[in-house]
């Protein structure tokens, strides 16, 4: 079954890319950063340190698709620290094999499977049939940020969100284990200046040409 691979940095877009692509093409859809926010959450929940790596490894060890539906993983506390324990080499390795299997095998009959995340195209899925990469300058990336919290009426102030988003860009791009890159046959898309519908149109056409080849 076709895969479908989508990386990229924090407010990129390529969520909301992911879920309208896998919606037309009828494909099954993972936001493979829930499971991290998930144990993230899990670990907060202990009154424990994101960077306790043995607690962080024995959490995502006991992971379970039902994790993913905790009702906190959107708060913004939940996503500092979910960057944090992204980091941690056990827990990615916990986490893996239940993102391949998704892929292998996309619940409820599916036609193909549609992952977004930071390591899809090079360490999850580096086979995948089709790889994107999804990019916008910092600025861009924190006034969209900053948009959302405050349309979920949370307290945001765009100079914090920017300097957090910065931060974890950091981590994650020079972590030892999976940092974030674009894999060398991915089709890099700047959303910098293009709208939800933009992005979805030019990576809709992509994907036909590539899957009707």
């Amino acid at each position: 079954m076709p895969v479908i691979a989508i990386d990229g940095p924090v407010a990129s877009g390529k969520g909301t890319l992911a879920r309208r692509l896998a919606k037309a093409l009828n494909f099954a859809y993972l936001d493979t950063g829930s499971l991290y926010r998930a144990v993230a959450s899990l670990v907060l929940a202990r009154g424990s340190d994101p960077n306790d790596s043995v607690l962080a490894a024995k959490v995502a060890d006991s992971f379970t698709a039902d994790d993913i539906d905790r009702d906190d993983l959107r708060e913004e506390k939940v996503g500092q620290a979910a960057s944090i324990v992204a980091a941690n080499q056990e827990v990615r390795k916990s986490l893996l094999e239940f993102q391949r299997n998704f892929a292998k095998t996309p619940p409820n009959n599916h036609l193909g499977a549609v992952l977004d995340g930071r390591d899809i195209g090079t360490v999850v899925c580096p086979s995948a049939e089709i790889k994107l990469f999804i990019s916008a300058t910092p600025e861009v990336r924190a006034e969209r940020r900053h948009k959302e919290l405050l349309g979920r009426g949370d307290q945001s102030i765009y100079a914090r969100v920017l300097e957090d988003l910065r931060e974890r860009d950091e981590r994650d791009r020079n972590r030892d284990t999976a940092p974030l890159r674009a894999a060398d046959d991915a089709v890099v898309l700047d959303t910098s200046d293009m709208d939800a519908d933009k992005a979805f149109t030019l990576a809709k056409k992509l994907i036909d040409e590539r899957l009707s080849a």
